[in-house]
């Protein structure tokens, strides 16, 4: 049986042990030059006032002539279930904002687990969806699964973050090469086009806002542009597959569209905006949202707001969305990792295009297709998942150095 031996030890070995001790406090660490902000507030900041009005927005485009119709146990089906929403994506989103976001990098091999078990989770929803009996059934089409309590959950919602997270941690891996047809195009094209396949088997608008946001991702990774124009030529060509898209394509395209037909919709939305003027009828005022324009909180809720708080409160939620963008920007340009400016990246693009695209078919500036307004719509998944985003961003921003 061994004996213990004292520890030899070297003279002045204490004397070094605590020069080296100094030294390596005095070592600067690679995050020394961060704030101490615990994240970036003015994200927070944004997305909370665009929370906080369209809580305000959904419930005044919903009582119409009935009234609220407000009870506790019927809270589901009232307007103010937009609160409970918006209330738990900002808690959401503030708790997202304070997680380190670079445990979803794959900085060594065994780091995929969660983007990998995020993207099986996302595409298994997805499939879930299309299984007679377990989608439902929202705007003509399966787009939800029925959980227990009376509530759905949109897949779609979740693909658009996932779709981010993966193509960031995809192209910063160890030894990518975003140039690299085999490396890197690719496994992008496949996670890409089963994603958003997917989702735009029923859902036009949040497929082709995949798409852009896919296309700004691999331009941003680095990716040769012959193979992007590939990519863009081939979800043109799927997004024209089918005869109503063409349809809506003819309908925008057509200087006077039938007010009575394809072009019902639009018309009744810039009716809303022109009845607005500049000032407003004033909140609660709006004559469109009595079944005249449908979709009047989810869609064309910008419309209805226009028409309550004129041209000129359109230009504040404009404002707030370009706020959110230079933010995204600035934190995509100056964040600490490559994974972290390239995921800042994608879910700038998400949220501001997602903006873009529904104010562009409210004024009839892009052809109508079914996509919310970031925060401000009516709806349960997107504010959740969207909040989630916001505060994975916020959480990027907390690792810029000070300048």
């Amino acid at each position: 049986m061994g004996t213990l031996r004292p520890e030899i030890r070297p003279r002045n070995a204490d004397a070094a042990g605590a020069r080296g001790a100094v030294a390596a406090q005095q070592r600067p660490s690679p995050l020394s030059s961060l704030p101490a902000q615990s994240c970036d507030p003015w994200v927070l900041f944004v997305v909370g006032c665009l929370m906080t009005l369209g809580v305000v927005m959904v419930y005044s485009a919903s009582v119409a002539l009935g009234g609220a119709g407000f009870e506790w146990k019927n809270i589901w089906n009232s307007p103010l279930r937009q609160s409970v929403f918006a209330a738990a994506a900002f808690v959401v989103m503030v708790a997202a904002a304070h997680v380190d976001y670079r445990l979803l990098a794959w900085e060594r091999p065994r780091d995929f687990v969660l983007p990998g078990l995020l993207l099986l989770a996302t595409v298994g929803a997805l499939v879930a969806v299309l299984v007679p009996g377990v989608g439902v059934v929202q705007k003509g089409a399966a787009r939800a699964i029925s959980i227990p309590g009376g509530l759905t959950f949109q897949p779609s919602e979740l693909a658009k973050l996932t779709l981010c997270v993966t193509m960031a941690a995809l192209f910063t891996r160890p030894g990518a090469d975003p140039r690299s047809l085999k490396r890197s195009f690719l496994p992008a094209l496949i996670i890409g086009g089963v994603l958003i396949g997917l989702v735009g088997k029923e859902d036009l608008g949040t497929a082709a806002l995949m798409g852009v946001v896919l296309a700004g991702l691999l331009v941003l990774g680095g990716v040769r542009w012959s193979h992007i124009l590939g990519v863009v030529l081939l979800g043109a060509a799927g997004g024209a597959a089918k005869r109503y898209r063409l349809e809506r394509l003819r309908t925008w395209f057509s200087e006077t569209p039938d007010a009575r037909d394809e072009g019902y919709q639009v018309t009744q939305s810039l009716l809303a905006i022109a009845n607005g003027g500049w000032w407003g009828r004033g909140l609660g005022a709006s004559i469109q949202k009595y079944d005249y324009l449908p979709q009047k909180n989810n869609d064309f809720i910008f419309s209805i707001l226009c028409e309550e708080l004129g041209i000129a409160g359109g230009i504040f939620v404009i404002f707030l969305f370009v706020c959110l963008l230079v933010l995204g920007w600035r934190i995509a340009r100056r964040a600490e990792t490559a994974f972290g400016r390239l995921l800042a990246a994608g879910i700038t693009l998400t949220l501001c295009l997602q903006a873009a695209f529904n104010i562009g078919v409210v004024t009839n500036s892009v052809p109508t297709k079914g996509i919310s307004l970031p925060f401000v719509s009516a709806g349960g998944s997107g504010v959740l998942f969207l909040g989630l985003a916001a505060g994975i961003l916020a959480a990027i921003g907390r690792n810029i150095p000070a300048r």
